[in-house]
């Protein structure tokens, strides 16, 4: 049993060029203070059941393409691979949100082909990663879990929010030159919401943004900016 704390029924944006839902799972090991979903972090029993969900996917599942495991951190949930089999049983894809904390399940849920697609964050260079992600992490794990996707044959993509305060431009470049060429990277501009925990931070401004993307797509052609207008 794994704990939610929701469902959104429908989504077209949450994995790529698919009709999905997406459940939100409990419990991060991370505490971003940019984090959107900071209500997710602590790991205890979410509002919806787990029979509730699969009940949902199962009558829809003739309409939704897949399903997107997010959270939270949804590796933490230590029947996380039982959920996400009941999910494939019912012929339906899968994309997992993860922080990359934890590439001993990750790889086995590639190697069972219980996961379709994986987006990875990558919460900044590793000098920066405690300050960023608010705690110690073992970077080995976080090392590990990219080299894990690099060489997987599923679709995968890796992604950063950056924020002014926690971000420079030659952050980001060096976080392309660690994963290559060859690797789908989006950035994320920060934003602030109700749920964010620190909320004197900043996202890069429209400019600053296009000079991001003018210096780095060149070099790094899989490189993209979402939401950049």
């Amino acid at each position: 049993m794994i704990y939610i704390e929701g469902l959104q029924k429908v989504t077209l944006l949450d994995y790529p060029k698919k009709v999905a839902c997406t459940v939100f799972t409990k419990g991060c090991n991370f505490n971003c203070s940019f984090c959107q979903n900071s209500s997710l972090i602590k790991c205890d029993k979410g509002k919806i059941s787990e029979e509730e969900v699969l009940e949902y996917i199962n009558k829809r599942k003739n309409i939704l393409d897949g399903v997107v495991v997010t959270g939270g951190e949804p590796l933490v949930q230590k029947d996380i691979k039982e959920f996400i089999k009941k999910v494939k049983d019912l012929g339906l894809l899968v994309k997992l949100d993860t922080n990359g904390s934890n590439p001993k399940v990750l790889k086995e849920l590639i190697n069972e082909k219980l996961v379709d697609y994986v987006a990875m964050d990558i919460k900044n260079i590793f000098l920066k990663y405690k300050i960023t992600i608010g705690k110690d992490t073992t970077l080995k794990n976080i090392e590990e879990s990219i080299k894990i996707l690099k060489e997987s044959s599923i679709e995968y993509e890796f992604r950063t929010t950056i924020v002014k305060e926690l971000h420079t431009i030659d952050d980001i470049r060096k976080i392309c030159e660690f994963i290559g060429k060859k690797s789908k990277y989006y950035l994320q501009n920060f934003e602030d919401s109700e749920d964010v925990i620190n909320h004197n931070l900043h996202g890069f401004t429209h400019e600053e943004l296009v000079l991001i993307n003018d210096n780095l797509k060149e070099n790094f052609p899989n490189m993209e900016i979402r939401a950049l207008t």
